[in-house]
């Protein structure tokens, strides 16, 4: 299992950016594809992004393509989610999540450890 902690949370106002972070420990952090998810008040959590546990290859939710970036630094054990021309919608709980080597993963049973969550609040 892997113990995953985000942060980089806060409140914007619309058009700012923001990058948030999840650190992992436990197992080869490089044998994990990692996600992002988010969940607002009243909401179903929705997919956000995810990258590839081999490296390369991503995925974007259609609401945030091209003004989110996911990336990964291995030796850093962290996942990283750049967000871009952040908009009032995108306020919510920015959950990150991790799956061994599966590929593609866009919907949460496809991951088995999750982290606690960050705040994300965008103001107009």
């Amino acid at each position: 299992q892997a113990q995953l902690v985000e942060s980089g949370g806060g409140l914007v106002q619309a058009g700012d950016s923001l990058r948030l972070s999840c650190v992992a420990s436990g197992r080869t952090f490089s044998s994990y594809t990692l996600g992002w998810f988010r969940q607002a008040p009243g909401k179903e959590r929705e997919f956000v992004a995810a990258v590839f546990w081999g490296g390369g290859s991503t995925l974007y939710a259609d609401s945030v393509k091209g003004r989110f970036t996911i990336s990964r630094e291995n030796a850093k054990n962290t996942v990283y989610l750049q967000m871009n021309s952040l908009k009032p919608e995108d306020t919510a709980v920015y959950c990150c999540a991790a799956v061994w080597r599966k590929w593609p993963a866009r919907l949460g049973v496809d991951y088995h450890d999750w982290g606690q969550g960050t705040q994300v609040t965008v103001s107009s």
